[in-house]
Order: structure tokens, then sequence, then C-alpha cells
């Protein structure tokens, strides 16, 4: 039997750590270097509050083998809640998933006038191409209005680079809605009679989204697996017919030496780990490829709940957050009492002024941009903190498919390896996507081979993604 070396602790290394044990086709040691699972999608403890990295949600979609594993796995543990979110757009708040009454009461008047004008317009002779860049492809399928007020200001906070500077997949991955078919079909999936099964809905862990992959891996823990925290991997070598892996925890190194290595870590910390000697071509895209950084600028309230409301987007560009969320709305717990937490999510970029900002200068940015959408706090926060995501968004560049062939193409032609997941495809998925991932190549390891045809289909599968918000 195969041994296998899993890096990084992510719902697609935890389960996938699963999936081979379940099935015992690999004896499997999961490397993570943080102390607990879950990687941007894990969950942690602070003062009473279970909190997430972000707002996280399991979303209906995901596929049934993955699904029914999931609720074996959390039981009772798993909740199914409805969809309670809202938007701030040019100074008015529309529910989230967007509702017909929205479009006639509750959206500024301009802003329903020329979303109508946009839509009349796309249906007249002379069909605006779509060109290669975010901005033209939304602005081909949505008209200026949708774009300007909304996708636009959001991706240049997001992503902080101006829509035109980014590549098309960018629009065709990240934004469910691309169309004003989608648009208008989603809107009509909230109305009682045309709603499809799942619609307006999530699934949502009583212990916190981190669970699934605590879970994952408890169970694979369980059925052999060694899974190991606080373990850095700090080197890989190639060798005849398997891979040597270089870890540390504690002070103290490992060596170890694997048949096959998995790794859904960011493919430009693989390319460093692998050392000296990678091709030109290789290095060049190491240094060019490049993910967008979040600071999660968490506020502790002295109440029971601040709103009703689960998350809050906000795409205005006077803004510093672009999405708060109320964890304990989320699973609808009670404890602790008369306290709550939010979770502010400020995208930045590594070393720059908001990475580098102390947690009371973030605390008083997030309750400044509080007053600003109406929602001010009643008293000052119990505390503030923080926690920083160096890879939370790959960011697709003009430009950038020549670097991800180069690194994809390198990493492909190595022998016995193989990277998948979010970070490991540079791909912008939710976790029901990396999980299934992890399953289908788990379905691809038939005793000592791995049927690579097989996996170059689903990777063909995995490229139409599209991410639900």
């Amino acid at each position: 039997m195969s041994r296998i070396a899993i890096l990084g602790g992510g719902p697609a290394g935890c389960g996938a750590a699963y999936k081979l044990r379940a099935e015992n086709k690999a004896e499997v040691v999961l490397f993570e270097r943080n102390d607990r699972l879950g990687g941007n999608a894990g969950s942690f403890e602070r003062g009473g509050h279970v909190l997430d990295y972000g707002s996280h949600r399991l979303h209906p979609s995901c596929a049934e083998e993955v699904m029914r594993d999931i609720e074996s796995l959390l039981g009772a543990d798993l909740l199914d809640r409805p969809r309670h979110g809202r938007i701030r757009l040019l100074g008015k708040w529309v529910h989230f998933p967007l509702k017909p009454v929205d479009l006639l009461f509750h959206l500024d008047k301009r802003f329903t006038i020329g979303t109508f004008r946009d839509m009349f317009r796309k249906v007249l002779p002379g069909r605006k191409d779509e060109g290669a860049t975010f901005a033209s492809v939304l602005e081909a399928n949505l008209g200026p209005t949708i774009c300007e007020h909304f996708y636009f200001p959001y991706a240049r906070k997001i992503w902080g680079l101006e829509p035109e500077a980014m590549g098309a997949i960018q629009a065709r991955r990240r934004v469910a809605s691309g169309s004003f078919a989608k648009l208008i079909r989603k809107i009509l999936g909230q109305v009682p009679g045309l709603r499809p099964k799942g619609a307006g809905r999530f699934f949502y862990p009583r212990g916190g989204f981190g669970q699934i992959s605590e879970a994952y891996a408890a169970r694979a823990a369980e059925l052999g697996a060694e899974i190991r925290l606080a373990t850095e991997v700090v080197g890989l070598e190639r060798l005849p017919a398997g891979w040597r892996v270089r870890s540390r925890r504690d002070g103290e190194e490992r060596v170890e030496d694997f048949d096959r290595l998995w790794s859904t870590i960011p493919l430009t910390i693989l390319g460093r780990l692998m050392g000296e000697g990678l091709p030109d071509e290789v290095e060049t895209a190491l240094g060019s490829l490049d993910y967008r950084a979040m600071i999660l600028v968490y506020l502790e309230l002295d109440q029971e709940r601040f709103t009703e409301f689960d998350a809050h987007y906000f795409p205005g560009a006077e803004l510093t957050m672009t999405r708060m969320s109320e964890p304990k709305n989320y699973a609808v717990r009670t404890k602790p009492e008369n306290r709550t937490v939010l979770c502010a999510e400020v995208p930045c970029d590594r070393g720059d002024e908001l990475w580098n900002a102390s947690d009371e200068e973030l605390g008083r940015r997030i309750a400044r941009d509080l007053e600003l959408t109406e929602l001010p706090l009643a008293r000052p926060p119990v505390a503030v903190f923080s926690a920083r995501l160096p890879q939370a968004y790959p960011i697709y560049q003009l430009g950038w498919e020549p670097w991800f062939e180069a690194l994809d193409h390198w990493a492909r032609s190595l022998p016995r390896f193989l990277s998948y997941g979010r970070q490991g495809l540079f791909a912008h998925d939710n976790t029901h996507h990396a999980l299934a991932m992890a399953y289908a190549a788990v379905s691809c390891l038939d005793g000592e081979a791995f049927d690579e045809g097989r996996w170059a289909e689903y990777r063909d599968d995995f490229s139409h993604h599209v991410v639900e918000d």
C-alpha cells in the first residue's frame, strides 16, 4: 500500500485524508503548519465565542457524495439555515439574496431605471463583444449600471486592481449572476412556488465552519491517518520512486520518505520548498503570480445581537471593509449571553498600511464604516482583535495565464505528485468545490497507479466552477 504525504490541513487536505483511509487506498500523513485545521475555512474560540476566518457557508449545490459524508460526520451539528443578509447599495439596504420586492421598493430609483435600460439595450441588435477583461465581460452582459455601482467598486476593494486590469476569468468564475438571465433566475428563485430546492438556504456546523475539516480529520485519524498539527514542511526532495519530506515541529527536524506527495498549499509556496534548480519559466512564474491578502477585524460587543442579519456586503469605495458577518447568527447561538462579535473583512496587500495597522486603528476604521452605513456602535467595543490571511484570493491580473500554465505544467510533470484544491490550483473556489477535488483525486488512485487521463477530465470540470457567495 502506498504511503502518501498530504500538505495542508484545509478542506481539500482533510477530505483526501479521510477518503484515502475510508477506501483503504493508502497510508496517510497530513502536515499542517498551524495548530488548528481548516486553513482559511477554519474556526477558533476566543472569550467563549466560536469564530470563523471570515464568512463561510456550505452551499446546497454540494455534490451528493460529499454531502452524505458531511451529514454522517456532523450529524445533528449540521444546521440548515436561511440566507439572511443585505447589501448597502447607493445608500440603501437591499436584502441578499435579492428578492423581487427589492427591485420595486428598496433599490435606488436611478439604479433600477438604469438597470432596466441596460437590460432593454441588450436585446437590441449589435450586441457588445465580451472582450478579454473582467470589466468588458461584465459590461457586455450586465451593462454599465450594475457594473459601475456594484461590481466594479467591489472588485477594486477585493483585488486591489482596476476592473480593466483583471482577466476575464475573474468575471466568469467569481460572478455567479454574470448575465441578466442568470440574475433574473436568481431573483425569481426566491419566489414561493418557483424556488428550486436549497435556494436561499445554506448549511452551517454548530461548532463553526472549521468543524467540517476537523470532522474529516478526526474520522481519518480513527481510520489510521496521522494528522500532524503545528508541523511545518521546510523542504521537499524528489526521489527515484517517491518524495522526501523535511518537516519541523518544536524546533526538531524530521526527514521521511513517501511514495506520493499530494499538495494543497499555494503553488508559489510549493515551488520555494523545492529549493534551487527550478526551470527559469517556473522561477519567473513564482515571482509573478500573487494573492490578495485579507485582514479579519473582530469587534466584541457587550450586547446580545448587533443585528438580525448574518452578513452585510459593502461595495462602496468610501468604506474600508467589503463584508461584515455576525457569527452568532450563523449557528443561532445563545452563548455567551449579552455578548456578540462582528467580523469585518478588509482586503489589502501584504506589508501595506492596512496590513501593518494596529488592532486599535483597525477597530476605529470599522467603527467609522459602521457610522457611515447608519449602523453605529451603541458603545465602544469591549475588545478588538484581528487575524491576517496572506493568501485569501488569487489575483487574475491580465497576463496571468502564462505564469499559471508554467507552474501548473511543471507541477503536473513531477512524478507521483499532485497539486489540487483552492490553493493548489490557484482557484477562487468554495469549500464544496475543494472537497469535490479531494474525492476526485482519490477516485483516480488505483493501487500503485494514478489515472492521469481521468484526472485531466476532472480538471476540466473544475475549471468551470463558479463561486457562490
